[in-house]
């Protein structure tokens, strides 16, 4: 059975963007966490307590079964981590860290990937261009595109372009009144193909690139009793994630955490 797609009112989406300013104020609190020396868990507590401190509620906490409010991943792992006492973080490191916040009701979620010290050039571009992916989606998000133009823009770019992995087997959703809900949004694709868009839907856009294949594999933590994913070659990944509204002034970032370079994607 296919799943309805709910369009949502200009009020639901201004309940969305308080909700996904809550989270980006995570993230921006986080720059100030993350370094050498700490351990992945200190970043679950830091985000566990500011979403709950300021009227929030971490979505993925108790979704499932899952423990945490944040997944974290780091270097070779794309996804789906857990935070971690003896994860410490090293300089070099690539770390993404991902998160749902619920606000009154209202959903958002938000990836992002941070530099641990000092990366290398190498890394660092990785972290470009996945960065660049986001916005080369978030600009085909518009009334009247298809899933398929999002996606391509992104594969088009990672792919014959920069020579990386475009991650197919993660994609991302739509979002609210929970947070995963129809559609699927690939980030791969063909353009003018799949479910075309309309005013009111509110998605994620959320690509994972790999230094090397696209390809992912299972990985399991047997002290942890956990799953997640890493890439199939051990190369490095990155990601960043926005919760996005189609809207008839273009696509909006409901969780924007720089207003200056977002200006554009912003709603009035």
């Amino acid at each position: 059975m296919q799943k309805l797609i709910t369009l949502k009112s200009a009020r639901e989406i201004e309940g969305m963007r308080k909700s996904g300013e809550l989270l980006a104020n995570v993230h921006i609190g986080l720059r100030d966490i993350i370094k050498p020396g700490i351990s992945s868990m200190e970043i679950e507590e830091f985000a566990d307590k500011y979403i709950t401190e300021h009227g929030g509620r971490p979505s993925e906490k108790g979704f499932e079964g899952y423990k945490y409010a944040t997944c974290v991943c780091v270097n070779d792992e794309v996804a789906h981590g857990i935070p971690r006492k003896n994860l410490i973080l090293k300089d070099g490191d690539v770390l993404k860290v991902d998160m749902t916040v619920n606000l009154n009701g209202y959903e958002s979620d938000s990836c992002w990937t941070y530099a641990v010290g000092t990366l290398s050039a190498e890394d660092q571009h990785l972290m470009d261009v996945t960065h660049k992916a986001l916005y080369l989606g978030i600009d085909q998000a518009v009334v009247g595109n298809r899933l398929g133009d999002i996606g391509y823009a992104i594969q088009h770019y990672v792919e014959d372009e920069q020579h990386m992995g475009d991650v197919r087997d993660l994609i991302g959703h739509g979002i609210q009144p929970t947070m995963h809900e129809a559609p699927n949004v690939p980030h791969y694709g063909e353009p003018g193909q799949g479910l075309r868009l309309r005013e009111g839907m509110t998605i994620t856009i959320e690509p994972m690139v790999n230094l090397g294949t696209w390809e992912i594999k299972d990985k399991f933590v047997k002290a942890d009793g956990w799953e997640y994913f890493v890439s199939a070659d051990g190369s490095n990944s990155a990601q960043y994630e926005h919760t996005i509204a189609i809207t008839k002034d273009g696509p909006k970032i409901l969780t924007s955490q720089d207003p200056e370079f977002d200006a554009k994607y912003r709603l009035k």
